[in-house]
């Protein structure tokens, strides 16, 4: 067993899509498909994977922005049906099931703030089987979205730790941003929806390119 100590971080929180789950490219491929299906221009790839880790809200105003209610409903309707005849098809990446593992055996206590809904992080959760591993979540329906810092801040109050011991985990720059605005530390993953360039931009504490990358950094760093 990897010894941990001493620690510099007590509380680690991992965002979803993109971080854990390999979602990104189903997630750009919905938006686009639903655009079309309303007849909306389809946005670009690039376009599309920005928006990842925002709530579905924004995030759809990003890509189709300007429509009136009744256009935005039937937007997100088509997003959520293309999504969700493959979401139980989106696996893990490889080596985060024993990530998780040996960060829970080795005491820290672990969390999720991601774009998702609570419906749809419970969904997700079951499917993987790994909801036992984390101490307390935040979606983007119960409070602000990324980039606002209200979910990792929500954690941090519910786990009892303080920001300078909680380090945040995701791919995008929304991730980065949510983590300097609760004053925790940031580590980007380059595997997800953002590039590496624009991740370092906002000067993450480390950038990694896998998980394997993202373990052993965890072991010498964390």
């Amino acid at each position: 067993m990897t010894d941990w100590s001493p620690r510099r971080f007590r509380f680690v929180v991992f965002d979803w899509d993109g971080t854990l789950a390999d979602s990104t490219t189903l997630i750009a491929d919905s938006l686009r498909r639903a655009c079309a299906d309303i007849g909306e221009p389809m946005p670009d790839e690039s376009t599309a994977r920005y928006v990842i880790g925002l709530g579905l809200a924004d995030a759809l105003r990003h890509v189709a922005p300007g429509l009136v209610p009744e256009r935005q409903r039937a937007l997100t309707d088509r997003y959520r049906h293309h999504f969700l005849t493959r979401d139980a098809q989106v696996p893990l990446f490889a080596g985060v099931r024993e990530l998780l593992a040996e960060l829970e055996t080795a005491g820290f206590l672990l969390g999720i703030a991601t774009g998702k809904s609570r419906v749809g992080l419970e969904r997700a959760l079951a499917q993987q089987g790994i909801g036992h591993h984390f101490v307390a979540t935040r979606c983007a329906d119960e409070g602000f979205p990324k980039p606002h810092p209200d979910m990792l801040l929500h954690l941090i109050d519910r786990v009892g730790v303080e920001s300078k011991a909680t380090l945040m985990i995701g791919d995008t720059t929304h991730d980065v941003e949510v983590a300097h605005g609760a004053g925790a530390a940031a580590v980007a993953v380059a595997y997800g929806a953002h590039d590496a360039d624009s991740l370092a931009q906002r000067s993450p504490l480390a950038l990694v390119g896998s998980i394997a990358e993202l373990h052993g950094w965890l072991r010498a760093n964390a």
